[in-house]
C-alpha cells in the first residue's frame, strides 16, 4: 500500500493535478481504504493537529515569507537591469565576455534574492536578445541564462536551504534518538548557509570556466564584440551599482554567519534593505509595495499548503509501514551508507524530472533523511548534497522550472530543443560539483565547523 500510494501520487501530479492538493487528497483516500479493510490505522490521523501546530509554531519557517518578499522587491527595484547593462558593457570585447556577465550577475542576484524565477525571467528579457543580436548560439545563449538564474537555489540565502534545514534538523534528532542518543544536537539554517557558500561559489567558477573554454574553442558560438569607448565611465558606474548589493549581502549573510542574528532577523534586515534599494532607484510606492505583498503571500501560501499537505501524505506513508519498508531498503545495500547515499541522490535527481524542489524536499527528504543520517553521514555535507541535486531539478528536461519561465519569455525563433540542448551541460556540471562533494567533503564542512565549532 505504501508504494501503490507513491505510484498514485506520481501518476496524479503527471495528470496536473495541484501538487498540495494532490499529496493530502490521495494520501486521505489511501487512509480511507486502508482503515477499511483494516490495514491501516486511523490513529496516525491524530498527530495531524499537533503537526499543524508545529507548522505555526516554526520560528526558522517565518524566514521564508520574508526572504520572498526581500527577492521580489528586489526585482521589483529593478536592479538587475542596470547591473546586467553595466557588466555586459565592460566584458563584451572578452571572448564569452557577455555569457560571463550574465553568469556573474546571476551569481549576485542569487546572493541578494534567492528566488529563480524572477531571475530566469529577467535575464532573458533583457539578456537573450542581445546575445542573439551579437550572433551567439541559441543553445549557449538559453543555457547560460537558465543556469545563472538557477544558482538561488544554492547560493546563501536560499529558499531552499532554509526549508532543508528546517526538516534536517527534524530527521537529524530523529536519527539520534533512534541510535539511543537522548540530548540529541541540531542542525541549523545558518550551518547549512555557511556549507553551501564554497560549493556554490566553486558551482559559478565551473560554469564560468566551461564559457571562457567553449569561447576559445568555438568563437564562432560566442563572438567577440569591439570595446566601447567609455570603459572606465563603465567601470564607476558599475562599481556604484555593485556597492548597494554587496552591503544587502554582508548585511544579511554576514550577520548569520557571525552569530550576531538568527535567519528570520537577517531575513527582516535584507527585506528593509531591498525597500531601501527600491526607494533609491525610486521605484518603492504604494501599487509597488502592494504587488510584493500579494506575490510573497501567493509564493508563501504556495510553499506552506505543501508543506502542510506532505505533513499528512508522510503519517499516511508511516501508517502503512513506508518508512520500514525504505530503511530496510536502504540499509540492507551493498556497501553500506555510500550505496544507500547513491541510490538516494538518483532517485532526487530522477525526481526532479517531474517534481519541484518544494515536493521533493517535503515528501522525500523526511522519509531518507533519518535514515541516511543514522548512517553516521554529516548532516551539513548531507544538506548541501541534497540541495546541490535539487537544482538539477530547475533545469533537466522535459519539465524543468526554468526551461519554462526562459520559454515563456524567448522569441519564437529559439526552438524549445534548443532550450533543452543548452542546459545539458551545465546538468553535468552539476553532476560533477556533486562528485567533487563526494570526494572532498570538506568543501561544505570546513566554514561551517570554523564559525560554529
Amino acid at each position: 500500500m505504501a508504494l501503490l500510494l507513491f505510484l498514485a501520487v506520481a501518476l496524479a501530479l503527471l495528470a496536473g493535478f495541484p501538487v498540495a492538493f494532490t499529496l493530502a487528497g490521495v494520501a486521505l483516500i489511501f487512509a480511507g481504504i486502508g482503515t477499511l479493510f483494516g490495514s491501516f490505522d486511523p490513529g496516525f490521523l491524530s498527530a495531524f493537529p499537533s503537526r499543524l501546530y508545529g507548522i505555526m509554531g516554526n520560528q526558522t519557517l517565518i524566514a521564508v515569507p520574508v526572504f520572498v518578499f526581500m527577492g521580489v522587491m528586489l526585482e521589483r527595484s529593478k536592479l538587475a537591469d542596470q547591473l546586467l547593462r553595466e557588466v555586459a558593457r565592460l566584458m563584451r570585447s572578452l571572448p564569452g565576455g557577455l555569457a560571463v556577465a550574465v553568469m556573474l550577475v546571476g551569481a549576485l542576484m542569487a546572493a541578494s534574492t534567492g528566488i529563480v524565477g524572477a531571475t530566469v525571467v529577467t535575464m532573458g528579457i533583457l539578456s537573450l536578445p542581445t546575445m542573439m543580436r551579437q550572433g551567439y548560439d541559441n543553445r549557449v545563449a538559453t543555457g547560460t541564462i537558465c543556469a545563472a538564474g538557477t544558482l538561488g537555489q544554492v547560493i546563501p540565502p536560499s529558499i531552499v536551504l532554509v526549508l532543508l534545514g528546517d526538516v534536517l534538523s527534524n530527521a537529524y534528532q530523529q536519527a539520534q534518538l533512534k541510535m539511543g542518543i537522548f540530548s540529541p544536537e541540531t542542525v541549523s539554517v545558518g550551518e547549512l548557509f555557511a556549507g553551501a557558500l564554497l560549493p556554490g561559489l566553486m558551482l559559478v567558477g565551473l560554469y564560468i570556466i566551461y564559457l571562457v573554454v567553449l569561447a576559445w574553442r568555438h568563437p564562432e558560438r560566442m563572438p567577440v564584440v569591439p570595446a566601447s569607448s567609455d570603459a572606465d565611465a563603465g567601470i564607476w558606474r558599475t562599481l556604484k551599482l555593485l556597492a548597494a548589493p554587496l552591503l544587502l549581502i554582508l548585511a544579511v549573510l554576514g550577520s548569520i554567519l557571525s552569530g550576531i542574528a538568527t535567519p528570520t532577523e537577517a531575513a527582516a534586515v535584507g527585506a528593509v534593505g531591498a525597500m531601501l534599494l527600491a526607494a533609491s532607484q525610486k521605484k518603492l510606492n504604494i501599487e509597488t509595495l502592494g504587488s510584493v505583498v500579494r506575490e510573497t503571500a501567493r509564493v508563501s501560501s504556495m510553499v506552506f499548503m505543501i508543506l502542510i499537505a506532505a505533513s499528512l501524505f508522510s503519517l499516511v506513508f508511516r501508517g502503512f509501514g513506508g518508512d520500514e519498508l525504505v530503511q530496510n531498503l536502504l540499509t540492507n545495500l551493498p556497501g553500506g551508507k555510500w550505496t544507500a547515499l547513491l541510490v538516494v541522490m538518483l532517485v532526487m535527481f530522477l525526481l526532479g524530472f517531474v517534481l519541484d524542489f518544494i515536493e521533493i524536499t517535503f515528501v522525500v527528504v523526511p522519509i531518507v533523511g533519518p535514515i541516511l543520517l543514522a548512517m553516521d553521514i554529516n548532516p551539513v555535507w548531507l544538506g548541501v548534497m541534497i540541495a546541490m541535486n535539487l537544482q538539477t531539478s530547475f533545469l533537466t528536461p522535459p519539465f524543468g522550472f526554468s526551461l519554462f519561465y526562459l520559454r515563456g519569455v524567448a522569441p519564437d525563433s529559439v526552438a524549445t530543443t534548443d532550450i533543452y540542448r543548452g542546459v545539458l551541460p551545465f546538468v553535468l556540471i552539476q553532476v560533477l560539483m556533486l562528485g567533487i562533494l563526494v570526494f572532498w567533503p570538506g568543501l561544505a564542512t570546513w566554514l561551517p565547523g570554523l564559525l560554529y565549532s
